[in-house]
């Protein structure tokens, strides 16, 4: 199904000035190191404000990372609510099948609610030890992995724990996470198509892997903001919003330093505690801030590693642009109508380049690159890169383990495509030499800078944020789509 949109607003009607949203634009757009690819921000329950960065676009899926975590959380509340799931069961209870196996009393006392907030009794990140224990099943493997405290004692932020309560639901259920969702959670919200990653043992990731538009963010995080409520109906038990969102284990520091991180404000179920509200969190960017005090939500995607960067300018600049009623006046109109317009043009700039030299456009033409050094330290197995002439224009083949994949370059702009995979390409040359090219990897925060020397027949490839799940070009999008 198609979402159905969200009730909409000026800004100045629900008391947001323009000239905040302006001004956050504007340091996004000047931050040399963050790449924002969307924003939308709905306060007392309109949308008020919404852009995409071409070549991203509002119907898009795009890859929440660990975002994702906040969804699979809202699955473990309806589960709860159903009654196939308690937060006070032994993790081992819903994987009898290892009973035998798990022996290590801190593992065997370990509790659902304990695996939902990430105090498994573990003091660090335990993927990598829980994987070389047992890599077809990482359940397993993590509750093989004996936790170095009593669980619900300490804080560590820990995927195979969310992986876990992602595996119970789906146990519990009989459904990946996406099915088990479709009829409770995205179809009453009007979310839209929405695709996730699975595992070697065939179940949906939990912890990342998560692929769905700005929209279904920005729809999450105001059914939080409701206490769990949409358009009357009670979508979440009751009381779980509140739980969920709390601290539930100390993580900060006590530093001075510590205290302006927004990483160490506490944990709930999957939910971040911020400076201002709370939020779900996904690597480079992929944010959905809930701001009760303020009754308004912010859903932004990027690709960036100023994470912490990227929330200093939203407290910045946004905060003080929620005002406690309506904004009226000349000025007020003006500024929503300037926000308007420029919320609709918004671009990254495509890649620097000039057209094929003519002198050299011959000797170009059917080039084949190969890795400059041997081999391609950002992708490894990419072997090959070919360019072509063709009647539209010029082409890339990049060859990567024996598989091919086909680009258009666009000498003056993005050119997109859906297929082979759903990318926009940009660039051209710098000189006569050198073709330099940007690939952006569309259902993703990624962006991958190509770089071919005609002289030597060599190619350098760099990701400017480096995809976590370390794919293949090829599976550089979504999966085939629950709708």
């Amino acid at each position: 199904m198609s979402a159905r949109p969200l009730p909409f607003s000026t800004p100045a009607a629900q008391g947001v000035d323009a000239a905040g949203v302006h001004a956050f634009l504007d340091a996004l757009e000047a931050a040399p190191d963050i790449e924002p690819h969307s924003l939308m921000i709905i306060r007392h329950g309109r949308l008020v404000a919404s852009g995409w960065w071409a070549p991203y676009t509002s119907e898009r899926l795009h890859l929440l990372y660990s975002l994702s975590k906040s969804f699979t959380a809202t699955a473990a509340a309806i589960a709860t609510a159903e009654g196939l799931l308690r937060l006070d069961d032994p993790v081992i209870s819903y994987f009898p099948e290892f009973e035998a196996d798990i022996t290590d009393p801190r593992s065997r006392a370990m509790l659902v609610r304990h695996v939902a907030s990430m105090a498994s009794g573990h003091e660090a990140e335990t993927i990598d030890r829980a994987l070389a224990t047992d890599r077809a099943e990482l359940v397993r493997g993590f509750l093989l992995v004996p936790p170095e405290r009593d669980p619900g004692t300490v804080f560590a932020y820990n995927q195979p724990t969310t992986y876990t309560l992602a595996a119970i639901v789906q146990r519990v259920t009989g459904q990946p996470l996406t099915e088990y969702l479709r009829p409770r959670l995205l179809d009453p919200l009007g979310i839209g198509p929405a695709a996730w990653l699975h595992d070697r043992a065939g179940r949906q990731l939990g912890f990342s892997g998560l692929h769905a538009t700005t929209d279904a963010i920005a729809r999450l995080g105001q059914l939080h903001l409701q206490d769990g409520v949409w358009e009357g109906e009670r979508l979440l038990p009751e009381g779980w919003v509140a739980e969920a969102t709390r601290p539930h284990i100390g993580n900060g520091d006590g530093t001075a330093q510590g205290a302006l991180s927004d990483w160490q404000q506490g944990y709930g179920f999957q939910f971040w505690t911020s400076r201002h509200g709370y939020r779900g969190d996904g690597a480079y960017g992929q944010f959905c801030l809930v701001l009760p005090e303020h009754d308004a939500v912010i859903a932004t995607t990027a690709a960036t590693e100023r994470m912490q960067e990227t929330l200093d300018l939203v407290w910045q600049h946004l905060l003080p642009a929620f005002g406690p009623g309506p904004l009226t006046g000349r000025r007020a109109s003006d500024g929503d109508t300037a926000l308007r317009q420029r919320l609709a043009r918004l671009a990254l700039p495509p890649a620097p380049g000039k057209p094929a030299p003519p002198e050299r456009a011959q000797n170009w033409s059917g080039a084949e690159f190969t890795p400059y050094g041997g081999v391609c330290a950002d992708q490894p197995k990419l072997t090959g890169v070919g360019v072509t002439a063709g009647a539209d224009g010029w082409a890339l083949r990049l060859t990567e383990d024996g598989h091919q994949v086909d680009l258009r370059v666009g000498e003056a702009g993005w050119a997109v495509a859906d297929e082979p995979l759903p990318t926009a390409v940009s660039g051209g040359w710098s000189d006569a030499d050198t073709l330099a090219v940007d690939i952006v990897f569309l259902e993703t925060p990624h962006r991958l800078a190509l770089t071919c020397s005609l002289p030597d027949r060599t190619f350098t490839a760099q990701w400017r944020t480096t995809p976590l799940h370390s794919p293949p070009l090829r599976a550089m999008r979504a999966p085939r789509v629950s709708a």
